[in-house]
């Protein structure tokens, strides 16, 4: 059951984005920090996650660094200004430069570090622990090197979220749940007040962060997976979104959408794309994602798949193919994304399992949040599984974006690939094979030939509200039930 639709503003329309909290210097000293404590050992600890002050300011981040991306509108010029990538920028405020430099600095351990020889293995080369064991020995330098003026607690939480933002050096894998952490650390330097206080500029440093740091941030991180083979973390091969990275697709999009007036009072766009955009279909053109991966954060993402796949777009990466045949604009993928995020990243146990709580982000319940429950806690471990469901059934899970029931929803159960035609067979990728007689099916490619993207994104619950009147409790703004079973991916909301 979906939740009850959010309140309209108020009618002078004041409506307040959230943002994620400085803390303040009492704040400070009477939170306890240090050694990041592991607490998700379940799904029932998911559940309690999603409920979570961590959770909620988590999203509250990522939302507050995607809001600053939209471009805007301009009473100076004609065409709205955008905020495209800067590679060739060279002076940046004093915060970024320094954690450029520290990002800098981990591109530079790889030459210490050079890649072995073992032909062996496919995945995994085992030069990257040496990396990992002199990010360890020069971490402590960096962290004080920043000058954050803060206690010793809290250098140690900050340490630990950029020491697990590299991958695993004992299974040599790198995956979106190390992503989440080097967010962590960000948000952990905004709370601190590392990138300031007031801005001069609405959403100013915000944009910096994210072009100047999480970019930077991913070069570095591609680099290390095609020099040391890193194998993708939890990957779900072509029923994913990608092998390694979640965010640049999240920041891309908002890149391109419709573009706002530029006050935190107007929410993110659900459709639409700012004038003079590649249209979405361009996403999965060779050229074009060429010509903008230097720009746009996701196109670079789609660039890096290129460089390490091979053959068909769409065999490789259906779920991307799909959601390049929206006709909505990018906004309308913006919103997905960000949906998608919240079950496939923030609501799996496998991902969010090794993910570290202390003073900075905190486990303890929000008493603004509701309860919510992942759609994917049926398959994650539990002591009691009828007990941690609340009753003595489960609910479906979680199947492929392109699975139907006969109404065109998705209906429960295990996950299971589409039924072919009569007398069909199913290709890898949940197309329909060439059935007896009948030629090649509309939507299948034939030899030579590419298939039509469905347009869509897998709907993964209630969109993660971005305004709400000033006043209004978290339970006005969060979905509730994302234990309720997914949508077809064209479902309108």
């Amino acid at each position: 059951m979906e939740p009850p639709p959010p309140p309209p503003p108020s009618a002078a329309g004041a409506v307040s984005l959230p943002r994620l909290p400085i803390l303040t210097s009492d704040e400070l000293s009477e939170k306890a920090f240090g050694p990041l404590q592991k607490r998700i050992n379940s799904g029932a600890d998911v559940s309690f996650f999603l409920t979570s002050r961590a959770y909620k300011e988590l999203m509250v981040w990522i939302m507050q660094l995607n809001h600053s991306l939209i471009p805007r509108l301009s009473s100076d010029t004609a065409r709205p200004v955008c905020f495209p990538l800067e590679p060739g920028r060279r002076e940046w405020s004093e915060p970024v430069r320094r954690l450029r430099e520290m990002l800098g600095g981990c591109e530079d351990l790889i030459l210490e570090a050079p890649p072995e020889e073992n032909k062996n293995r496919r995945f995994g080369n085992g030069a990257c622990r040496v990396w990992h064991g002199k990010l360890g020995e020069r971490i402590q330098g960096w962290i004080d090197g920043l000058g954050l003026g803060v206690d010793g607690g809290v250098k140690e939480e900050l340490r630990g979220y950029f020491m697990g933002a590299w991958g695993d050096k004992g299974r040599l894998d790198y995956g979106t749940g190390h992503e989440l952490s080097f967010l962590a650390f960000l948000g952990g330097l905004w709370k601190v007040g590392f990138f300031g206080g007031e801005e001069e500029k609405e959403g100013e440093r915000e944009r910096e962060v994210v072009i100047g740091v999480v970019e930077m941030y991913l070069e570095v991180v591609r680099k290390l997976i095609t020099t040391y083979t890193l194998e993708p973390a939890g990957s779900h091969g072509v029923w994913g979104l990608d092998d390694h990275s979640f965010v640049p697709y999240i920041f891309g999009s908002a890149q391109f959408t419709k573009p706002i007036l530029g006050s935190r009072t107007e929410a993110t766009p659900v459709e639409g794309s700012c004038p003079g955009a590649p249209k979405p279909a361009s996403a999965v053109d060779k050229q074009t994602v060429e010509d903008y991966r230097g720009s746009n954060m996701y196109f670079g993402a789609i660039g890096f798949i290129y460089d390490v796949k091979r053959g068909p777009f769409w065999e490789h990466s259906p779920m991307l193919f799909d959601i390049s045949g929206i006709k909505d604009g990018w906004g309308k993928i913006n919103k997905g994304m960000v949906k998608m995020y919240r079950a496939e990243v923030l609501g799996k146990f496998p991902v969010v399992q090794h993910f570290g709580f202390g003073g900075l982000w905190a486990w303890e319940v929000d008493p603004e949040m509701v309860g919510e429950r992942s759609v994917h806690l049926q398959s994650q471990p539990v002591q009691n599984q009828a007990q941690s469901l609340g009753q003595g059934g489960g609910e479906g899970g979680t199947k492929a974006p392109w699975a139907r029931g006969a109404m065109g929803g998705m209906s429960g159960g295990q996950v299971s690939m589409p039924r072919p035609m009569d007398g069909g067979v199913m290709a890898p990728t949940g197309f329909p094979g060439r059935q007896p007689g009948m030629g090649t099916p509309a939507g299948l490619p034939g030899r030579g030939q590419v298939p039509t993207p469905r347009g869509g994104i897998p709907n993964t619950g209630p969109m993660e509200q971005t305004s709400f009147p000033r006043g209004g409790g978290m339970h006005d703004r969060v979905g509730g039930n994302q234990f309720s079973v997914t949508k077809a991916p064209w479902a309108k909301d």
